[in-house]
């Protein structure tokens, strides 16, 4: 915007509606008694006027701004820990939250601006441009947590250095004297995914280790993906000693397939998971893995999302937080170079 650009007001925005301001108040402030098709009319020209969430300062304002918070699949441990960190950052910030499933139903980000919703957060959900579309129609600031696919221009979000965690990993294995080592990866196309694939490659490149095809597996961020993506490694003419895992699930996985073999970890085989969740700790053997700070990340997100929801600028449209490696019980040298074997 040029310094001497007029910033647009709700007058503006009624004036182009043809509506009342207190008929734009009540659009911006999601109330319900408006007519369906003003209501969209005006949240349309809100959007076109980058007015999408103005800073609330008049009587009707919502003290308690509340926020969409919504997720797909199974309220597993990496989604109970991100939304830990949500809620407590919104009780410290005042704000309401409303956890739901991602819907598909027509018109839904609509309903959520009707319902009061000033702000969607998205944990492991995958966004459609017609839902971007929605919810720029809508006034609806989306904020997406450890994005699966490249972030839209129109969208913010939050995630961790997945490469350098990838890197840390697999240093750490390499570090122990192992050179067969395998990645047992979520989905290909997702970015998480590829960006920790990408550090193990790094990792494994400037050890000057060769990667055999076979050694790399996506598949789901799931228990069941370690469980066969395992069989399938350990089947191989030269298994790897070692399996850095893209997640906890995916590791826990790992060592019940080597179990069921017969295999103790990490005596016959070391893993490394990745996410530091509570099933790392209560794994047996305890994970080795690289610590994503779920709940920090749940709070930027909190953050991020009000700041929108109040029309404040964010500097970025992508914020990273630091993966750091926690060594356990799961990784230990490779049988031909421990020493106490010789």
């Amino acid at each position: 915007m040029r310094p001497d650009a007029r910033r647009t007001t709700l007058a503006d925005i009624a004036r182009a509606a043809g509506v009342s301001v207190a008929t734009v108040s009540k659009v911006v402030n999601g109330r319900g008694d408006v007519a369906p098709q003003t209501r969209t009319r005006v949240q349309e020209l809100l959007h076109q006027h980058h007015y999408l969430a103005p800073v609330f300062r008049h009587t009707e304002a919502v003290e308690s701004p509340t926020i969409e918070v919504q997720f797909r699949g199974g309220l597993k441990s990496y989604v109970a820990e991100t939304l830990e960190g949500i809620i407590d950052s919104a009780s410290e910030s005042g704000a309401s939250v409303v956890i739901s499933k991602a819907s598909g139903a027509p018109h839904w980000a609509r309903d959520l601006v009707s319902a009061g919703r000033r702000a969607v957060i998205a944990v492991t959900s995958v966004y459609t441009t017609a839902h971007l579309n929605e919810l720029a129609r809508s006034g609806l600031p989306l904020v997406v947590l450890d994005p699966l696919h490249l972030p839209d221009s129109r969208i913010h979000s939050v995630g961790a250095t997945n490469f350098a965690g990838g890197l840390a990993a697999t240093r750490h294995l390499l570090s122990l004297g192992h050179r067969r080592v395998a990645y047992l990866g979520g989905p290909a196309m997702a970015v998480c995914n590829q960006a920790r694939l990408h550090g193990y490659r790094a990792a494994m490149e400037a050890g000057g280790v060769p990667v055999p095809d076979a050694y790399t597996r996506p598949g789901e961020f799931t228990y069941e993906t370690g469980l066969l993506g395992a069989a399938a490694l350990l089947d191989l003419d030269e298994p790897p000693t070692a399996v850095f895992a893209g997640n906890d699930e995916i590791a826990v996985g790992v060592v019940e397939a080597a179990r069921a073999r017969g295999l103790r970890v990490p005596e016959d085989l070391s893993v490394v998971g990745f996410d530091d969740t509570s099933l790392a700790q209560m794994a047996s053997p305890p994970l080795t893995t690289v610590r994503q700070p779920l709940r920090e990340m749940g709070g930027a997100a909190l953050r991020t999302a009000l700041r929108l929801a109040n029309g404040e600028r964010v500097d970025s449209h992508h914020i990273e937080l630091a993966t750091e490696l926690v060594v356990r019980a799961s990784t230990a040298p490779p049988r031909a170079v421990s020493p106490e074997r010789g």
